[in-house]
């Protein structure tokens, strides 16, 4: 059940940075081409039920091997270290958009900017649309019903899993969101969570539940009070900002930031554990992604080969 929140929406961000950084590069024919084919294998409807079947997070191996696949499903081909690039740039990503959720279940929120942003790619496509729409009744269907704690418990076992991972993205790095050994800077302004209050009141309350105190207090933050809840539905104004295109130019950013935030600390390598499991989940996706095979244009198995480097010198130091 976890696995399914976290893997469609990594699906849409590693779609995102498809069609955002890979397209000005290839001719406008293609563009279409590609970016269905990867809907359209993201969406297929076994493998979006075996995403939704309760079980234990994928392990990393398996993410990056699903990953794979799905960059991979269509005519468009990148090299190992353009592919190395957008692992990182996409798992910082939903990092960041499940780190910054003012409240627990703003993280389906966030799921459905992801899906209205793929809705709009797909538009001119009913049947792949219907794919989509299908998607999102199925995650309204199962995490609808769930409680603050239980959406608390899918966040914490998200961040859990990105916790070891500090790579510095240059876009974060800019807004200044995220400080130079990786790790984000979080808010002290804004609008605060809904259906919650700007910090500053302290009531006391007898053994009765009278209230029979108030005290002020100042903070360091300029919070105001939330905004209208996101939208649930089908269709509607998610008010959420995270999980829309971050290359926006008119995308709204945070940086007012602690103390603390602003200390740098020195970068941890990673240390994954094996998973036991990890062959039996990498065949078997292998065999959900493998057999969903793409028609190449004119029967030609060749398509052609995306670089997010300039050079190939560039690729290498990177």
């Amino acid at each position: 059940m976890l696995l399914a929140e976290t893997n469609v929406a990594l699906r849409k961000c590693q779609n995102d940075k498809v069609l955002f950084l890979a397209f000005p590069f290839v001719a406008t024919y293609l563009v279409f081409t590609v970016m269905n084919d990867i809907i359209t294998t993201m969406f297929n409807k076994k493998f979006m039920e075996e995403l939704f079947k309760p079980q234990e997070l994928y392990s990393k191996k398996a993410l990056r091997t699903v990953y794979d696949r799905l960059a991979h499903a269509s005519i468009m081909r990148l090299n190992q270290a353009s592919m190395d690039k957008l692992y990182d740039l996409m798992t910082m990503a939903f990092k960041y958009q499940v780190l910054l959720c003012p409240r627990p279940k703003d993280i389906l929120l966030v799921t459905f900017n992801h899906l209205d942003a793929i809705k709009d790619f797909i538009r001119d496509s009913p049947g792949i649309l219907n794919q989509v729409d299908e998607t999102f009744r199925q995650l309204i269907e199962v995490y609808g019903c769930l409680s603050a704690g239980e959406f608390q418990l899918i966040r914490q076992t998200l961040l859990l899993f990105f916790q070891d991972m500090h790579i510095r993205v240059s876009i974060f790095l800019k807004d200044k969101v995220q400080n130079s050994n990786g790790r984000f800077v979080l808010p002290i302004s804004g609008p605060v969570p809904w259906g919650t209050e700007v910090p500053g009141l302290i009531r006391m309350y007898n053994r009765n539940g009278d209230e029979v105190k108030r005290t002020e207090f100042t903070t360091d933050g300029n919070y105001i009070p939330p905004q209208r809840e996101g939208s649930f539905d089908l269709y509607g104004d998610r008010v959420l900002k995270l999980g829309t295109n971050m290359y926006s130019v008119s995308r709204p950013v945070e940086t007012h930031m602690s103390g603390s935030s602003k200390n740098l600390a020195s970068h941890a390598k990673e240390n994954v554990a094996p998973n036991p499991i990890a062959k039996e989940e990498l065949n078997f996706l292998a065999r959900l992604l493998g057999g969903l095979d793409i028609k190449k244009p004119g029967g030609s198995e060749t398509g052609f080969r995306l670089n997010l480097f300039t050079t190939d010198e560039e690729e290498e130091q990177h």
